[in-house]
């Protein structure tokens, strides 16, 4: 029997590691000196992948099985390295105990690797055996001694953070350690920043804050250095009279600048319009700034807020720019230029009259150019585009129904659209997707269902569709976006009240209860935010009830956020007001103890709660105490 001989095949990725690593650009920010060592580490082991290739020598399984070992560990590497090219030099600052950890495990990886290889089998030179020996020493050693934390780094972070107004020669040192010495720096900083942010999942994480402060006093002080700096028209007002700081109320927290057109989302922050327009067209469903789930897309001016900034603009001699150029993607430039409606006839009379596999492509390409701006999703939809959409969600092909299912998704994220969506009768259709479709096609017709949801009396149409019972199902059986996204869904459907009941007959109480208790599986703030929801309805309080529930309740409250510590104090108050066995559990838990420190440092809705379960427990004690 002949087996084919795997090591060219792992000889050659090698060699390709090497190169796309060798043509990387050299690193400029913290991490400048681990990111030499280990390219020049890796460089050093290019002569030994050459010399085995060229030599066409027949590798045994044991030499394969060590250089397959390298090639991931390489592959690694590269992933790494190229992910500082572009990305925000403060996030990755502010994340260097993370990233130094990756950087050794790394390190790690590729010397138990080298272990591995039976250099003994192989026919080298001794030039290469010399060479490749070195650098296994120099892993060996690199492995045993990681790279010391910079300590003034680490200081002048610290006070930067701190103080508000951080002395200048700690601000210069942090500029040049981060390279962010002029404004063109900076304004490369505030795109890599901002990009992250909208293509953050959702997410942007503890470091948006922290990432934001620091842009902002290093912008502030970059300006008051230089104030004759070269900038473009629309900043040159922010520079007369020696800039004056701009107040963070003013600034958009996505772009970080003066905002012109600022709006309210559902959680009652302020974002410059067209910054968190684009957030919501990349599809995420929740607050950049607190993380929270947005109840609905809907953009409220805020009138006070323009007024202010305009009356402060005004006192001191700043003009407001033009164009918040920060805000429109590199790639996008959407304008009205943008939408090319005989394409997209064309693509409707594909959809109306072509084969499978042409309906097939031209959904795609709808969904496609749906997901890219808003003039598209309104061009796509007046053309007629929604009704031949919904028709093909109930084809047996499961890429066309995907297609079809995302576009409406993509489509939905206008309000106008909605409305047209549900009038051309979409919902029992996007829930068969739900039920049946492959896992790209139900997640995307979850978040469908969200965004429908938005409108009130859509609520009650995707209940009574039978929506809940699948969303429940893909909560339990989907991949964590998935998961997600069905619990986005859920949490909207039930704020209407008779969706509640539907929820827990459901069975959605038992999977709710096993994310509380999996803290690492990522759906411990959807879960608390749903089951908020449910507690304040009699059958959701009674199914929540018998899932012994205060345990795991007193556990968030004590180490939870803020908001999961909220969610879970409104849950207990719930429970513990009409239960006194609840009640008396949560007393054997020193909930007591517990509570009075959420007195004093939960938000304001979890001092609340916290002291009303409070006077119930006192009353207990009274109704108790003998005479």
């Amino acid at each position: 029997m002949g087996h084919t001989n795997p090591g060219p095949e792992v000889l050659s990725r090698l060699i390709d590691s090497v190169k796309e690593l060798s043509g990387l650009p050299e690193c400029i920010n913290v991490f400048k000196k681990m990111h030499g060592n280990l390219v020049r580490r890796i460089k050093l082991l290019s002569p030994l992948f050459e010399e085995l290739r060229d030599s066409n020598e027949v590798l045994g399984q044991e030499e394969v099985k060590g250089f397959e070992l390298l090639r991931a560990a390489l592959d690694s590497s590269v992933e790494l390295l190229k992910s500082f090219n572009d990305g925000s030099k403060l996030y990755q600052c502010l994340q260097r105990d993370n990233i130094a950890a990756q950087f050794h495990q790394l390190t790690e990886q590729i010397e138990a690797a080298l272990s591995e290889i039976p250099y003994a089998k192989l026919d080298l030179s001794e030039e290469v055996r010399e060479q490749i020996e070195l650098v296994h020493v120099q892993f060996r050693r690199a492995k045993a001694r990681p790279d010391s934390p910079d300590l003034q780094l680490d200081h002048d972070l610290a006070i930067v953070q701190k103080e508000i107004n951080p002395d200048p020669v700690v601000l210069r040192r942090l500029s040049e350690k981060l390279q962010l010495r002029s404004l063109d720096d900076l304004k490369k900083e505030s795109l890599a920043f901002h990009e992250m942010v909208i293509t953050s999942g959702g997410n942007p994480g503890d470091f948006f804050q922290q990432t934001s402060t620091l842009l902002k006093k290093l912008k502030d002080f970059v300006l008051t250095e230089n104030p004759e700096a070269e900038i473009s028209e629309g900043e040159k007002g922010l520079i007369k009279h020696r800039s004056p700081v701009i107040p963070d109320d003013f600034r958009c927290p996505i772009s970080l600048e003066l905002m012109k057109d600022p709006v309210i989302v559902s959680t009652g922050q302020t974002y410059e319009r067209s910054c968190i327009q684009k957030w919501l067209d990349a599809g995420h469903k929740t607050c950049p700034k607190t993380q929270q789930t947005l109840l609905h897309t809907a953009l409220t001016p805020n009138y006070v807020l323009k007024s202010l900034i305009a009356l402060w603009c005004e006192s001191n001699g700043v003009e407001l720019p033009k164009n918040q150029g920060t805000c429109r993607s590199k790639k996008s430039g959407s304008n009205i230029s943008d939408c090319d409606r005989a394409a997209i006839v064309s693509l409707l009379g594909k959809l109306a009259h072509g084969g499978l596999e042409e309906q097939r492509a031209a959904a795609g390409e709808l969904r496609l150019l749906a997901k890219r701006n808003a003039d598209n999703r309104v061009c796509i939809a007046e053309a007629g585009a929604i009704p031949l959409l919904v028709e093909l969600l109930s084809l047996s092909d499961s890429r066309t129904q995907e297609h079809a299912v995302t576009a409406l998704l993509n489509l939905s994220i206008n309000d106008n659209n909605k409305v047209s969506i549900v009038n051309a009768g979409a919902i029992p259709d996007i829930v068969d997707v739900l039920k049946n479709g492959s896992m790209e096609a139900r997640e995307n017709a979850a978040a469908t269902l969200f965004s429908l949801s938005v409108i009130d009396e859509n609520k009650v149409a995707i209940g009574a569709a039978g929506a809940i019972p699948a969303l429940i199902k893909l909560l339990c059986e989907g991949t964590p976006r998935g998961k997600k996204d069905a619990a986005t869904a859920i949490f909207n459907l039930c704020i209407y009240q008779g969706n509640k009941a539907r929820a827990v007959r459901a069975g959605i109480v038992p999977p709710l209860m096993r994310f509380l208790k999996d803290a690492g599986g990522g759906m411990v703030d959807e879960a608390l935010a749903i089951m908020a929801i449910l507690a304040s309805h009699q059958e959701g309080k009674v199914a929540i009830g018998q899932a012994d529930p205060i345990p795991i309740l007193m556990d968030v409250i004590r180490t939870g956020s803020p908001r999961n510590r909220e969610n879970a104090s409104a849950v207990l108050w719930s429970l513990c007001t009409s239960d006194s066995e609840q009640l008396k559990i949560a007393r054997e838990l020193d909930a007591e103890e517990t509570l009075r420190e959420l007195l004093e440092n939960g938000t304001d809705r979890a001092k609340r709660k916290a002291g009303s379960v409070l006077e119930l427990l006192q009353r207990m004690d009274v109704a108790v105490t003998p005479e």
